[in-house]
């Protein structure tokens, strides 16, 4: 495995020190969560070697989102990241071809570059809202495809992929003996109605998640992958078992009873994110150097510059991030030009993201329009 750090990481807000950025506006979850506010009991809590499947009351939880699903069809795991992980090492070799959309978040191509083996990427595109056209990824089938890979809500434009559209890969994916990957970690973030895991939907379906994004709980390394196919279950099991055993089985707790009352806590949440979006939506309306295909889950975007191949990029962040210690995520972390940033809404209160937007208008002001 040829492992590279990837920028989003490198320059990530916890890698420079939060004590150097006022205006965060990098971040792709709601708040952190402080723990006094959670009502936890773990006093009694044993600090042993847990199940190996994962906590299965937490799994229950879990696989009740949906009907379709039991809660042995879902493997607990050290967050989304390593459900990737267990995903890419177990489905690819050297030899094998995998299909991505792109942009997309950086975990989800860069592992399989490590893995060395054939990416064959998708590029959605503004014009057409970032939609997925699944007569370009049925192009790029091939023989030793076993893999395709996509996130619902979209990260980092925010979209939404129609059920229909998932289905139509998913079928994809049983005709030519590959699977369907889902990072569907912004799901109960859907500004609309509220749609099924993927996994349920189709035994080529592998849904990944966690309760880092929607819930603010980065800190305690929760995540789960899901499957209908018990043989490839019982291969991400062993390779979970070989890469950490089990979970922290207080991490695993404090999701568990954060879960089993996340009602109570997402109703704040909602509030929060439906308030910063509403402000995130006026600054666009009235900034027009900038556009940007309107998010419909998740807490991220990802709009550009007008023209911003005209205008000094550089200039434009050295301002942004030293002159207003503002941050954003810029276009070379998922791959593309810098005139397109990742914002994300979620994370800061009402009154730093709204700064952190103002900002970003002043140092359209001081930049010029050409290089």
């Amino acid at each position: 495995m040829n492992y590279k750090r990837m920028p989003i990481e490198i320059e990530s807000p916890e890698q420079m020190g939060y004590e150097n950025v006022k205006y965060n506006l990098t971040e792709s979850s709601v708040s952190d969560t402080v723990f006094g506010n959670i009502q936890l009991s773990i006093s009694d809590l044993k600090l042993c070697y847990g199940n190996h499947i994962g906590k299965p009351e937490l799994r229950k939880l879990i696989a009740a989102e949906s009907p379709l699903l039991s809660e042995n069809q879902v493997l607990i795991t050290a967050g989304a990241a390593s459900a990737l992980f267990i995903v890419a090492t177990t489905l690819l070799e050297k030899e094998d071809n995998m299909i991505v959309i792109t942009p997309n978040y950086a975990t989800n191509i860069e592992t399989p570059k490590a893995i060395g083996c054939e990416i064959s990427f998708v590029q959605l595109k503004f014009e057409n809202n970032f939609s997925i056209v699944v007569e370009e990824i049925k192009l790029l089938i091939k023989k030793n495809t076993k893999l395709i890979s996509i996130t619902n809500p979209h990260n980092p434009t925010g979209i939404v992929i129609p059920k229909e559209t998932i289905m139509q890969l998913a079928v994809l994916a049983e005709e030519n003996n590959c699977y369907l990957l889902v990072d569907e970690t912004y799901r109960d973030l859907n500004f609309n109605d509220k749609y099924a895991i993927a996994a349920s939907l189709h035994q080529r379906i592998i849904s990944v998640a966690s309760v880092s994004k929607a819930y603010g709980l980065p800190g305690i390394r929760i995540g789960w992958l899901i499957t209908q196919n018990e043989n490839l279950f019982e291969t991400f099991l062993a390779a979970k078992e070989q890469i950490f055993v089990c979970n922290s089985v207080l991490d695993e707790e404090i999701a568990y009873q954060y879960l089993s009352k996340k009602e109570i806590y997402f109703d704040e949440i909602k509030k929060h994110i439906s308030r910063n979006k509403a402000s995130l939506l006026e600054w666009m309306a009235n900034e027009k150097r900038m556009e940007m295909v309107h998010p419909a889950g998740g807490v991220v975007c990802f709009p550009r510059i007008i023209n911003g191949e005209q205008r000094n990029v550089k200039r434009f962040y050295e301002l942004l991030n030293i002159t207003y210690q503002t941050f954003v995520g810029p276009g070379h972390w998922f791959e593309m030009p810098d005139y397109y940033m990742r914002i994300g809404f979620g994370w800061s209160n009402n009154e730093e993201l709204k700064q952190g937007l103002q900002n970003i208008s002043r140092c359209l002001d001081e930049t010029s329009e050409y290089q």
